[in-house]
């Protein structure tokens, strides 16, 4: 398979996922508004409500990531191969020049983040810049300015406040049934059924985070496949990224910078969780797809 088709392939895969997501985000709200007896007009509300607190957080989601990373400036002089590394490709693929940024950790991993190409951030251990040659650290920058150039930093800011409004209505659902919130219906039929829409909702109230999570991992294990895929493109140098890949698979030291809402932006799981073999149910909660598999696919191309 070709660069090409793995492209556009992921491309529809990610596509069919979000718009799947959109519909259950809107779907679980009707049935939980419907169980309470609100009607569409709790949806609208706690929609608008949600939609807001969430909109700061993509606006200010690079400050805040970089603020919890405990992130600083990378520096032309400090990080030669870093930065002159990223010039060039930029360069080549007509992308504004990134902000670079550094975690000094022993730790080897880089991640991507900002809402678009032109307000976007590259992070990098001082762990994994000290160990990668000049040809492996142009593959990692090439794997997450793929991140940049094919929008993922806005796709998954925009997942990951699609699962924080899951959270947000789940735990609103639960207060307000638990503190006597439904409203009451004289009408038999009509409260058989609300009694029916109160126990779906309930079940969605707890099972749609796990869900909503269960979605944002399977983008974001997608969208590392397509990042591998889209930066060997820019350096046409696959041994590059798969050296890089080896030696960051190697690496069993965690981040400690890294956390549970953070980890999905790395390009390895920096929390170091995993061990052995992976069967298809534990597959479901990684945050990304396995590295012998990533390596395998760019191997294939």
């Amino acid at each position: 398979m070709t660069h090409y088709q793995v492209v556009a392939q992921n491309k529809r895969r990610s596509s069919i996922i979000i718009a799947l997501f959109i519909t259950f985000v809107v779907g679980a709200s009707y049935v939980m508004a419907e169980g309470l007896g609100y009607g569409l007009s709790m949806v609208g509300w706690a929609l608008i409500v949600s939609g807001l607190i969430s909109f700061f957080s993509y606006w200010w989601s690079d400050k805040i990531i970089l603020g919890i990373s405990g992130a600083r400036e990378a520096k032309r002089e400090e990080f030669f191969n870093f930065y002159t590394v990223t010039e060039n490709i930029t360069m080549s693929q007509r992308l504004p020049m990134p902000k670079l940024y550094v975690i000094d950790d022993t730790a080897m991993n880089a991640f991507a983040t900002g809402r678009d190409p032109e307000h976007a951030v590259v992070c990098a251990t001082t762990g994994l810049l000290s160990r990668l040659n000049r040809a492996e650290v142009e593959g990692v920058v090439a794997h997450e300015l793929s991140h940049v150039k094919n929008y993922d930093i806005r796709l998954m800011s925009i997942v990951t406040i699609l699962v924080g409004l899951v959270a947000l209505l789940s735990d609103w659902f639960l207060r307000m049934s638990w503190g006597g919130g439904r409203k009451k219906n004289n009408d038999k039929n009509s409260g058989q059924i609300q009694i029916i829409m109160f126990m779906a909702g309930l079940i969605l109230a707890l099972l749609s985070p796990l869900i909503a999570q269960l979605i944002q991992l399977a983008i974001s294990r997608r969208r590392e496949f397509l990042a591998d895929a889209s930066g060997i493109a820019m350096t046409k140098n696959p041994e590059g990224l798969i050296k890089a890949l080896e030696k960051i698979s190697k690496d069993k030291e965690p981040l400690e910078a890294a956390n549970k809402a953070t980890a999905h932006l790395y390009i390895s799981n920096p929390l170091k969780n995993t061990h052995g073999g992976v069967g298809m149910f534990a597959k479901m909660f990684m945050t990304h797809p396995p590295v012998g598999e990533r390596i395998s696919a760019l191997k294939q191309l």
